[in-house]
């Protein structure tokens, strides 16, 4: 099950406290003070593994608390340490403080890790204040509390290459033909529930990751439809690709559902809406108008191609145009 949006709670472990105690040797009946200190509260820490592709695991496990630090002892012994608890995200995790939504930290490097909840320090025995002048201490210190917060992880998809289209624009259809991916793919609306990923081959040592997200309607910037669910995972794509359906019944005018398509990002995100992109016109084999590629480019500035998934025509050079796009979008 694919699940992108989180929010969890997190206490660090408390610091030990510190200790009183006075040295008591044979013939030194009377030593020094010799409380250690406490030891420092474990942390809860964010890593990111590569090998994850969802944050279902949170859902069932919401609470994390990590282990207090252990009080001091005599004879100047220190309290260990509380055991850090790692917790494992994928690389595109954003976290959210849940109070304010700042953005606390953007994992996207495996192996990345970012200190989310910070246990507290150890409290001093009494060995740390004494003085000259001060030779008996029996001050010592409580250790004081771990972070305890609430975040928010938000899986934003990393991708090369981002397939945005109306619902059943036949985005998994190609998605399938060009990768090994295999997604849903059914002849009604919103198939596709979820992101998929795939790796296409363009040629040898070529290759770029592409992403099926799910079909956007009118008003999906305000919710409607799957609506902002899925729009976030477009935000990391480098390059969009816009399907556009021209057997689609709602409309007999691509250049429209391209605007609205465009629209909809760019209410979104106005920098989403000024990435590279490509308009593809898809299910080639079931129409025949001749006007319609001269139209978009003629109205647009993109660069639009036809194609069918279902047949192959066209596949070649949308790799072939994604790849050059990709190339100077470095």
């Amino acid at each position: 099950m694919f699940l992108d949006y989180v929010k969890i709670h997190l206490k660090a472990g408390q610091g030990g406290s510190g200790c009183v105690s006075f040295r008591r040797e044979k013939f030194i009946p009377k030593g020094g003070p010799d409380g250690g200190d406490g030891g420092r509260g474990g942390s809860i820490i964010l890593e990111v593994n590569p090998q994850l592709r969802t944050l279902i695991d949170y859902k069932y496990h919401p609470h994390y608390a990590a282990p207090r630090g252990q009080h001091g002892m005599g004879s100047t012994k220190h309290g260990r340490k509380g055991e850090d608890v790692i917790l494992q995200v994928p690389a595109g995790t954003v976290v959210k403080d849940a109070q304010t939504e700042e953005i606390l930290a953007d994992l996207t490097t495996p192996g990345e890790r970012f200190v989310v909840a910070r246990g507290g320090n150890g409290g001093r025995g009494n060995a740390r204040f004494a003085t000259s002048t001060h030779r008996s201490p029996r001050e010592w210190e409580v250790g004081e509390p771990g972070e305890e917060r609430e975040v928010i992880l938000e899986l934003k998809l990393i991708a090369d290459v981002g397939l945005v289209g109306k619902p059943n624009a036949g985005k998994s259809t190609l998605l399938a033909s060009v990768s090994a991916a295999r997604p849903k793919i059914a002849d009604y609306p919103f198939t596709t529930l979820q992101p998929n990923l795939g790796i296409v081959q363009y040629q040898e040592l070529k290759s770029f990751v592409m992403a099926d997200i799910p079909g956007l309607i009118e008003g999906a910037h305000e919710g409607k439809g799957l609506g902002l669910q899925f729009l976030r995972h477009v935000e990391r794509n480098r390059v969009i690709v816009y399907l556009v359906d021209p057997t689609d019944p709602e409309t007999d005018n691509p250049a429209e559902t391209f605007k609205i398509l465009r629209r909809e990002l760019k209410q979104y995100s106005a920098a989403l809406a000024e990435k590279p992109a490509l308009v593809v016109l898809t299910k080639k084999d079931i129409w025949q108008e001749t006007d319609w590629l001269k139209k978009l480019r003629r109205k647009f500035s993109y660069p639009a191609l036809a194609i069918s998934a279902a047949t192959g025509e066209g596949l070649g050079e949308l790799k072939r145009q994604i790849w050059e796009i990709l190339e100077r979008a470095e």
